[in-house]
């Protein structure tokens, strides 16, 4: 029996010299020290012994066990500070290489170009407003003379919440409801989300307007061309010209819509203008009186001139993109360039 302890120490030490991974030392623990292992069959048979031989042998097994056991536990904790240790060093910093600097963002096309009428109008004495995007029916049509029958309703191809509820399709209600809980003088900008459904190169189901109000009791449509004037200038160069076509919106009268000489071809004529040398920017107009009797104003007493233009659009002629839905596709490529 003593030799058999023997031998299996000698092959124990080999096996265990050779071991280079965990899984090695696993292994030589189930080889030695598993149920079917030499070592455990010999404890076994301890009770076949003489008594005199019985507690001999079966001390040298036992102490044998022991010391196996705590060798293989010893060689894995030592495999396992190694590996620790290795992983340490791949991970150092190279001290002598330039530093990692984190990637930063950028602000969105669309929000730079918000912040800046935003701030050309604030200049001007505007407060800005916000208003719900899901909006009644009333304060998004029938309060901007826009009644249920209204042939300007197919124009804005509405996304309906329920029978009275909507998604805005523009900012106007914003509008609405500011003079119902307040009285002129006023001068209020309203920038934010709007929705219809439409979807190609130039539109999306959802973008951003700026609509702007002024109500005062002597407020003119020469008002209204010299406010325009300063925004347009600001935003494309004084050089650039200016023009005001006859239109029609129901929430105002007179109405107009506002062209800028194109600014890619400077009025010679191009694909973006449609040889025309003019580029539609927005619609403007004096304030409907029925407008004004819908949101408790006296349209005897008080006058006012109103514009609305789509950010993506301005957007898109400042950067000279020719997709709109470059800006919702979140390619870093192109958001990185602003």
């Amino acid at each position: 029996m003593r030799d058999e302890c023997a031998a299996i120490r000698d092959e124990f030490d080999a096996d265990l010299q050779s071991a280079v991974s965990e899984n090695d030392l696993y292994q030589i623990k189930s080889k030695y020290l598993g149920r079917s292992s030499r070592l455990t069959s010999l404890i076994k048979s301890l009770k076949d012994l003489p008594a005199e031989e019985r507690a001999l042998t079966g001390s040298t097994a036992n102490a044998l066990k022991s010391s196996l056991q705590r060798e293989i536990e010893t060689a894995l904790e030592a495999m396992r500070l190694t590996r620790k240790e290795q992983a340490i060093a791949a991970r150092a910093l190279d001290i002598t290489l330039p530093g990692r600097r984190p990637a930063l963002g950028t602000l969105h096309p669309v929000t730079r170009v918000t912040e800046k009428i935003t701030a050309i109008f604030t200049g001007l004495g505007f407060s800005v407003v916000d208003g719900p995007e899901i909006e009644l029916d009333f304060f998004n049509f029938e309060a901007l003379n826009i009644p249920k029958d209204h042939p300007a309703r197919d124009m804005h191809d509405t996304f309906y919440v329920s029978g009275e509820q909507l998604l805005r399709t523009h900012t106007s209600p914003v509008q609405i409801r500011t003079m119902q809980r307040m009285q002129p003088p006023l001068r209020i900008l309203c920038p934010g989300k709007v929705y219809r459904c439409d979807s190609d190169i130039s539109h999306t189901p959802m973008f951003h307007q700026i609509e702007g109000l002024m109500v005062d009791t002597h407020v003119s449509f020469s008002d209204l061309k010299g406010l325009l004037t300063i925004l347009i200038h600001r935003l494309f160069g004084q050089e650039t010209a200016i023009r005001f076509r006859p239109s029609y919106f129901p929430f105002t009268e007179p109405s107009a819509e506002v062209d800028i000489q194109c600014v890619m071809c400077r009025g010679n004529g191009c694909r973006v203008c449609s040889g025309t040398g003019w580029l539609e920017i927005l619609g403007c107009g004096l304030v409907n009186p029925v407008v004004f009797k819908n949101a408790g104003y006296d349209p005897e007493e008080v006058t006012g001139l109103a514009f609305g233009l789509g950010v993506e659009r301005i957007a898109m002629l400042t950067y000279g993109i020719n997709d709109i839905r470059l800006f919702y596709e979140n390619d870093l490529r192109f958001l990185s360039q602003f």
